[in-house]
Order: structure tokens, then sequence, then C-alpha cells
């Protein structure tokens, strides 16, 4: 049974219900090309499907080229390896052996109503089948096993309650003439998707076709739905705000002398889990802000920084103004090693040397508007670091304490995992400082080492799960987003290619970044006569009188603004709206108010 408002009205549905020292650079930064500026391109949307493809036939991918340099590392690797004859054999796939073989540095760019089931949208990727490798001595000593088992079976789980929807009305198509259409039909998805489906829909199927674009939007809204029922109800990263591993990191963080960690990712959905699953941090413990191609929204940041550092002086939040911390900001670009010339940053052109390069220039842009409004000691530190979407491996731009950050080189977490992969997890922890120390741009910060040290101690076990699960490289190297979200919010999204974010207050500012989600998703839904699944999402504080009905209004706007702009897409059924918002001071799901899927009450004149 339909579960948002049945609506006569065909056109619009009703609503349902500063103060640490600063660190001022003492040279300029080395830039890997002088003038670069973000390339106007976007990679091809379907790629994936071809790479699945060759990948299911035993084709090799390709390894990007690499430039020999820090022989000295290189032959301390050797020599860890040939030293420690008696440790467990490590199972290399080719992914392991194309990174012993490369340098460990200087490596060239290149309050709503109660909640409902649940059950996992399209099979839009080829997905290779999964390989577990758990023998003994099969994962790196700094590995977490049950950690990684724990993330399969929540992203199988969440994907999956997507990827069943399609074969499931593959099903119907086929059953729509029968007799007993909607018993079959009520049965069937109450079996495979874990929900009944909208009557109005499947009662109409035997004077037409039935409506399959409105009914495959639906399931998606319905699986988004649930997904966002489950993470904040049963908190199944158990990273909620006041949880043992949110506290320890963030008195971590402090020790490290840091008082907020920053981070802005790409809006492609390649990246939608970085925090969660390729950094391995506390979502509750991290503020998260994902723009296209990371470029993040100066002004606004300034602005959050502000309350930041007015937190803590009026209520000593993380801690009190007078602590010697930094307000940390990192950019996360990203690029790719299976298909680098097309899988890379779409708003860069797929040119990793440009998405690292802008991605700098906009973090310097923050912390000089940081000091110009507030002087010199309203300091600010920034971190680089780029991720591979194919393997999940991140590399590190270390900054020298003077803020220095070099861009022609940096620390690659393949390198640190085959250096590392037959020692201790002491000595294995001690020899990942030795290598941030050593790949600095300049003399660094102990704190900023420790916590550099600490991500890619993390990140390793994000190796092991995409070789033990996804056999070194994800099968869909391109995009496969499931929907596109568009506002602010969407804290409970933490999976690989689940959402394609385009945040924005209003479509005018944030046109772009929507233009690219909607690109992306004619090629993987509307070639194939399916709409794309928009859902908006605004964030409000409950405590102010007034928000929860602002937070709607902000809903209807934005809808209006996509549908008058993507006016032939709604026109023809291909692009459907979902209106939800969320009390950001509970923790709590987002609340349907409302959808552009509206059936008819019948009756009347």
């Amino acid at each position: 049974m339909p579960r948002r408002p049945a609506n006569s009205n065909q056109t619009r549905p009703t609503p349902l219900g500063p103060t640490a020292p600063r660190r001022r650079p003492g040279s300029p930064v080395v830039q890997a090309d002088a003038g670069l500026a973000p390339v106007r391109a976007f990679s091809k949307v379907l790629r994936q499907r071809e790479l699945a493809q060759a990948a299911r036939q035993g084709g090799s991918r390709p390894r990007q080229r690499r430039n020999p340099a820090a022989e000295a590392l290189r032959s301390s690797v050797a020599a860890i390896r040939s030293s420690d004859e008696t440790a467990n054999p490590v199972v290399a796939g080719p992914a392991t052996t194309a990174a012993a073989a490369s340098p460990l540095t200087s490596r060239p760019a290149s309050g709503g109503p109660a909640g409902r089931r649940v059950r996992p949208v399209a099979a839009q990727v080829i997905r290779t089948a999964a390989r577990a490798n758990t023998a003994a001595g099969s994962l790196h000593p700094l590995s977490h096993p049950a950690a990684n088992a724990a993330l399969r079976a929540y992203e199988e789980r969440i994907k999956g309650a997507f990827d069943r929807i399609v074969p499931v009305l593959k099903r119907l198509s086929a059953l729509q003439h029968e007799p007993d259409f909607v018993g079959q039909a009520q049965r069937l998805a109450q079996a495979e998707l874990g929900y009944e489906l909208p009557l109005p829909i499947l009662e109409t199927a035997w004077t037409s076709q039935l409506d399959m674009r409105t009914l495959y939007a639906w399931c998606v809204f319905e699986a988004y739905e649930q997904t966002s029922i489950s993470f904040f109800e049963a908190d199944p990263r158990a990273a909620e705000a006041g949880s043992p591993d949110a506290e320890a990191f963030e008195a971590f963080l402090l020790d490290c002398g840091f008082h907020l960690l920053d981070v802005t990712p790409c809006a492609d959905g390649r990246l939608a889990h970085a925090i969660a699953y390729a950094l391995r941090l506390p979502f509750s413990a991290v503020r998260r802000r994902p723009h296209a191609g990371a470029m993040f929204d100066v002004e606004n940041t300034v602005d959050r920084w502000v309350k930041t550092e007015h937190r803590r002086y009026r209520e000593a939040i993380p801690n009190p103004a007078h602590a010697d911390t930094r307000y940390l900001k990192t950019v996360v670009y990203h690029f790719s090693s299976v298909d680098p010339c097309h899988e890379g940053c779409a708003a860069h052109g797929s040119d990793d040397k440009a998405a690292a390069a802008q991605g700098l220039q906009r973090l310097q842009d923050f912390q000089q508007a940081v000091e110009n409004s507030f002087c010199c000691g309203a300091s600010v530190d920034l971190l680089l670091i780029g991720m591979d979407t194919d393997t999940d491996a991140i590399r590190v731009h270390v900054p020298g304490r003077d803020g220095r950050t070099d861009l022609t080189q940096w620390l690659d977490a393949r390198d640190v995992y085959e250096a590392t992969r037959q020692l201790s997890p002491e000595a294995g922890r001690e020899r990942i400082e030795q290598l941030v120390l050593q790949a600095a741009a300049a003399s660094p910060d102990p704190g900023m080492v420790r916590l550099i040290a600490r991500l890619i101690e993390h990140n390793l076990s994000q190796i092991d799960y995409v070789r033990q699960y996804h056999g070194g490289h994800y099968a869909d190297a391109g995009h496969a987003e499931r929907f596109i979200g568009v506002g602010i919010g969407f804290k409970e999204i933490h999976l690989r290619n689940l959402t394609y974010f385009a945040h924005m207050d209003t479509v005018e500012e944030g046109a772009p970044d929507l233009d690219v989600g909607v690109k992306i998703f004619k090629g993987l839904n509307v070639s194939r006569g399916l709409p794309i699944p928009v859902v908006l999402r605004f964030d409000y504080h409950g405590a102010v009188p007034g928000a929860r009905e602002r937070a709607i209004r902000h809903c209807e706007r934005v809808q209006a603004a996509i549908e008058s702009r993507y006016a032939e897409l709604c026109g023809q059924g291909l692009l459907h709206t979902l209106l939800t918002i969320r009390d950001r001071d509970r923790p709590v799901p987002a609340e349907t108010v409302s959808s552009s899927i509206t059936f008819n009450t019948g009756g009347g004149h």
C-alpha cells in the first residue's frame, strides 16, 4: 500500500505531514604544473560494464604507470621482505605485485511518521563474485577481518535492497496480464523486497501496460527510506555520537592537536564511503561536506569555522578556546588506476594533477580567508588526500610544519602495505610513522604525523577489504549510483556508488553539480528507459521554532526549480523526486513529506 499521500492533484502533492599559533608557510607551495585550472569535461558513464565484462572473461586490467624514485626506500622494502623468512607468506594478487614494485614517495602526479520495513535497485553493474581470501597469513597484520566482515554484510544488505528492484520488476512485467496479477505481484514484492507495492499502479495494469517508470522510482524511494530508518534506529556502524569509537577518535584527534576534522570529498558516488570505509572513521566524529571535484564553497566553510570557534569560546566544546589546537580542513580528490584517462574525476576531466592542484588551491583560499578576516592567530591546518576509486587505497600529501604541501610527492598506502606486511603490528606502526616523516614536504608537525599514520593504518584494512571481496579492484570502475541526493544532509549514506550527492541551498547555485548528476543518470537509467530518482533532503535544527516548516518549504522550492530545469525529463516520467527532511539535533531517520509520485483518488465531478 502507498505510504506517501494519495493526491488527486496530478501536478503537485501536499506535504505529509581561533586561537592556535599560525603556521605561516616559509616557502611557496610546490605545484606540479603552474596555472592548472579545472577542466570542464566529463567521463564516460557506462565504462564499468565493459570493464566488468572483461574481468569476467579473465582479462587483465592496466595499472597506472609509475615513475621509479626513492630508491633507498624501495630497497628498504625489499630488505624487510627478504629478511623475515619465518613470517607467514602473503598471497599476492596482481594489484599487490604492482604495488610492491612501486616507490613509496616522490611520484609525479597523474519527529516524523513511524518507521517502515525494508529490503533491498537495479542490477546496473555486473558484479564479480566475492572472492573472500581469509586463509591464515593472507591479510595484513594491521588489518581487521572482523570489521571487514561487518562492513561487507552492511554493504550487501543495503545495496541488495536496491539491486533486487529491477529483477523483481522484470518478473512483474511477465505476470501483468495474469488473472490474479495483483495478488501475485504483492506476494512477490513482499518476499523479494520486503514491502508491498502501490495498489493504484498494479490495479490499472489490465487496462494498459504496467507503469514501470513510476514503479521503479517508487521502489528506489522506499529502499532509501528503509536505509535511513535502519541507519539511525539500529546504528549499524556503531559510530553515533557518544559511541565508544566516536569518543576514542575525538580524544585521539585532540591529542594530535586538532579540535575538528572537516573533510570535503568529491561528490562522486565512488567516494561516498570515504569516511566509514576507506578511512575507517566514526561518521559522527568527522564533519563531511561533499562537493563536485571537492570544490567546496569557501564562504560557507568560513561560516562553519566561525560556528566551531564560537562554540569553543562559549561552551568549551570540544575543548576551550585557549587550548593550542587547530581546525583541520581536508580535501579528498580521486583518480583511477584502472582507467586514469576516463574514470578519474569528471569535474577535472579525469586529470588527477588538476584535481590535486585545484583541491590544494581551494584549501589555501579557505586558510587565507580565515586569516584575512580574523587575523593570523586564527589558524587552520590543511591536508590533501588522493583516493584511488578502483582499490580504495589513499595517497597522502604530507604537509610540513610550515604549511608547505608538495603536489609532486605523496605517501601511497599500497606501498606502505608492502613495506609493513611482514612486520608485527607494533613494528608496523613504527614503520608507518617513519614513512610519513620521510614523505613530508618539510619538517612535519608530530601531531599531523600521528594522524596521517593512523589514517594510513586504517586504510590498510580497506585495501584488504577490496582484495577479499572485490578481487582487488571494483567491477564498477565508473559511475553506478542508485539515486541522486540533493540538498544538505544525508548523514546516513556511507556506501560506494550508492548516491551521487549535489550539495546545495538552491538549484541556481548548485546547477553545475546537479547537471553532472543528471548527465550521469542519463547514461545509467534514462538510456534504459528508467527514470532518474532524486531525493531532496534538508536537515534542520529542531530546537529552532519554525525550522521544520522552513525546511519543508525549502524542499518544495528546490523541487519546483528541478522540475523547471529538467521539464522534458519530468514530463516524460523520467525524473521523479522525493522530498525529505531531518532533525539534525536528534538521532532520527529522514522524514518523507511528499513526492512527485501521486495517484488519483477517483470519484467527484
